[in-house]
């Protein structure tokens, strides 16, 4: 009894650390999700933040240097419209910081765009008002005046003039799934990554719009199951590869003058509008333009009086240019826009007539994100993979080109995100093996406040017997180095022979090999290690941050190359002396889903087991940009999208396989899964299928992903 004691005073922490990961603890309690910085914000002059004071409801105005109250913005108990509360965390300043809007009810539509009651407090006399009365409105945007806020209604565009409280509409012809006025079209929002397509002049007179005729564009049904007799119908519009787009228009409606200028974009209709954007000059409106093939990019400059247009800048590529949003014009002077045209991403400068003054960066790495531009020291700010594509790091340089340095201070991933004036920003700095840590610091680096540090999570943490992800990197049989990481089991050891359970997206321009902190598959990863498996993740061709070649080299044959090194990747596991090779499985979602398939079918020798998880199973059922950015259209290239759709290989199966899918899933379709089945079982080849009723391709919400990954553990357990 007496070593018993001796035992535990003197390991206390070795016994406590033997917690056990439960998934009730990571789908249900979310008990390792980190905190954030969120409701922090630093004000216009730069030298105070607004914040929601915990203990009284109320949103008040800090000191930035000291951290001491200033002055009580908002008082919690003031924020009432017709005697109800509003919540004060959805708050949101006007451009000069005298008002402040706030939303209730919101209904989410798709992944970029929602809808909601808004309502606009004015600090000064405590009143508030409600955006409309005629209905939940969309992407409401002040004017920079901060006098009128523009936002989409039914498919029609609306300005509110605040101090008069008239509305006016400006767009009449919206209607569902025929037009949409500054709303983007299905394929927009989420290929493009974007939903509100309106944009104010700095003079706040203009309001830039596109609108999107979907009338030629085939429809899309899904069920949705609500108890009723009959399942209700949602039908959208959803162009699949090869097929009709929405036809797109640009218009700018002058508010003095309350007139509507068609702005000239050209004669080919079968075009895509991704970006518009005004310059620093309220007349001028920026579009970008792009070919159906998606490579080549134009930058036009439009008049808005006249709505003539001049083409400033052309980007061309023999495969694909990516849409970014990192062009910014200085001043009156010319523009940054990044480009991949010496095999890398990098920054470039244009004066305004489309000449280049000077490539900014350069290097055998690629620019990830254009941060901000300081006009006053002439001075950009990015995060690179200068340092591998694993890890990103801030840095700054001169418009020149001239004197870059490093602000990042540790390996891992680092983003800033600068407060106005750029004397100070907000640091978030996490690794594989870290949890986020948000820092206010000034422009030099030093530490002005920790905003979250995520102690409380670190401290939990240690109550587990964790695994690390380690990094390495392995050169498949044809010469080609690959990054990876990989979770060992809980204690471990060499002599013995593990399964090994590999996860991968692999999509182009995307990444699963982060040196960042990734929560919930960090903890379900280290669940699977809990239970004696072995996790690996590695990025295959096509995956981003190492250059233009190796991002595109899977072009016109996606999946090929994919499978190739993910099948590599599984031989070279396979040959470690603590792996059997006779136990490898793979899971993945969306694109890692499709890999699956592919895993599954084409790997049938070195893979036992594989999961898919809304899987695309034929190029032909996806979106049109997405599919065509990286194919072009089916009846251009037949051979590269039969040779590389699961769906035409399920003989090849020999292992175990599961499909999962979500019934209402309105990016990758039901129908990719359906057809895979109705093959499986055409073939005769044993599989197992689960469909979750009414979720969306994140198939999230309530019990569902404590379901769906108890789902996916049971078969892990039963088959590899």
């Amino acid at each position: 009894m007496k070593k018993i004691i001796v035992l535990f005073l003197i390991f206390p922490a070795l016994i406590y650390a033997q917690e056990k990961i439960t998934l009730e603890d990571i789908w249900i309690k979310y008990a390792f999700y980190p905190k954030s910085s969120q409701g922090f914000n630093v004000m216009n002059d730069g030298i105070h933040y607004a914040d929601v004071a915990n203990e009284t409801g109320s949103l008040i105005q800090f000191d930035l240097l000291s951290g001491s109250k200033t002055k009580e913005l908002v008082k919690g108990s003031d924020l009432l419209f017709n005697g109800k509360p509003l919540d004060i965390n959805t708050y949101q300043f006007s451009p000069n910081e005298d008002k402040i809007m706030f939303y209730e009810g919101m209904v989410t539509i798709y992944r970029r765009s929602s809808k909601a009651d808004y309502f606009i407090y004015d600090i000064a006399t405590k009143k508030i008002i409600k955006l409309s009365e005629n209905g939940k409105q969309m992407f409401p945007q002040f004017s920079p005046d901060g006098k009128k806020v523009a936002f989409v209604r039914d498919n029609n565009l609306f300005i509110k003039t605040l101090e008069s409280g008239i509305e006016v509409q400006i767009t009449q012809d919206g209607e569902k799934n025929k037009i949409k006025n500054g709303w983007a079209d299905w394929v927009y929002e989420e290929e493009f990554s974007k939903a509100d397509y309106f944009d104010w002049s700095s003079n706040s007179q203009y309001l830039a719009y596109v609108k999107f005729d979907e009338s030629l564009v085939k429809e899309y049904t899904m069920d949705i199951y609500k108890g009723e007799l009959y399942p209700e119908k949602y039908t959208f519009k959803y162009p699949k590869a090869g097929e009709d787009n929405s036809i797109v228009s640009v218009h700018v409606y002058d508010e003095v003058n309350k007139k509507t200028v068609n702005v000239d974009i050209g004669t080919n209709k079968d075009i895509y509008i991704p970006r518009i954007q005004f310059t620093n000059n309220p007349l001028v409106l920026s579009i970008q333009r792009l070919n159906r093939l998606q490579n080549k990019l134009e930058l036009l400059f439009s008049d808005v009086v006249s709505g003539k247009s001049m083409v400033t800048f052309t980007d061309e590529s023999e495969t694909y240019v990516d849409i970014t949003d990192d062009l910014k014009f200085v001043g009156t002077k010319g523009f940054i826009i990044s480009s991949e045209k010496d095999n890398y991403n990098h920054l470039y400068y244009y004066d305004l007539s489309g000449k280049l003054i000077n490539q900014i960066t350069s290097g055998k790495w690629d620019v990830m994100e254009f941060k901000g531009f300081d006009e006053k020291t002439n001075t950009l700010y990015y995060v690179s993979t200068e340092n591998g594509a694993i890890n990103r790091d801030v840095y700054s340089i001169n418009l020149t080109g001239k004197n870059k340095k490093r602000l990042s201070l540790k390996e891992g991933s680092t983003d800033f995100d600068f407060a106005n004036g750029f004397k100070y920003y907000v640091s978030n700095y996490s690794n594989a093996n870290t949890p986020n840590v948000y820092e206010l610091r000034s422009i030099d680096g030093k530490v002005i406040k920790t905003l979250e540090d995520n102690a409380a999570l670190n401290i939990k943490l240690k109550k587990y017997n964790l695994s690390t992800r380690n990094f390495f990197k392995f050169k498949t049989s044809e010469g080609i180095e690959l990054n990876g990481w990989m979770m060992k089991p809980h204690n471990f050891d060499s002599t013995k022979k593990y399964p090994v359970y590999m996860y991968a997206y692999g999509g182009p321009g995307s990444n699963e090999c982060n040196n960042s902190w990734d929560p919930m598959e960090y903890l379900w990863h280290n669940f699977l290690n809990q239970e004696g498996y072995m996790v690996v993740c590695v990025d295959g061709r096509g995956t981003m941050g190492r250059g233009r070649e190796f991002k595109h080299s899977t072009y016109l044959q996606l999946g090929k190359l994919e499978t190739q090194d993910q099948i590599e990747t599984a031989k070279y596991l396979g040959n470690l002396s603590y792996v059997d090779k006779t136990r490898i499985g793979f899971q993945g979602w969306s694109f890692g889903g499709y890999m699956a398939g592919l895993m599954i079918t084409k790997g049938a020798d070195v893979i036992k087991a594989a999961i898919s998880v809304a899987p695309v199973t034929n190029w032909k059922y996806y979106d049109n940009i997405y599919t065509e950015r990286f194919m072009r259209k089916p009846q251009d290239n037949k051979e590269g999208y039969e040779n590389n759709s699961p769906v035409n290989f399920t003989k090849k199966i020999k292992g175990k396989y599961l499909l999962i899918h979500g019934s209402a899933d309105d990016n990758v379709h039901l129908q990719n899964s359906m057809e895979m089945a109705d093959a499986l079982v055409k073939n005769n080849i044993p599989f197992d299928f689960m469909i979750y009723p009414n979720k969306n391709h994140s198939i999230a919400g309530g019990y569902t992903r404590f379901h769906i990954y108890n789902k996916i553990f049971k078969f892990v357990k039963e088959n590899l």
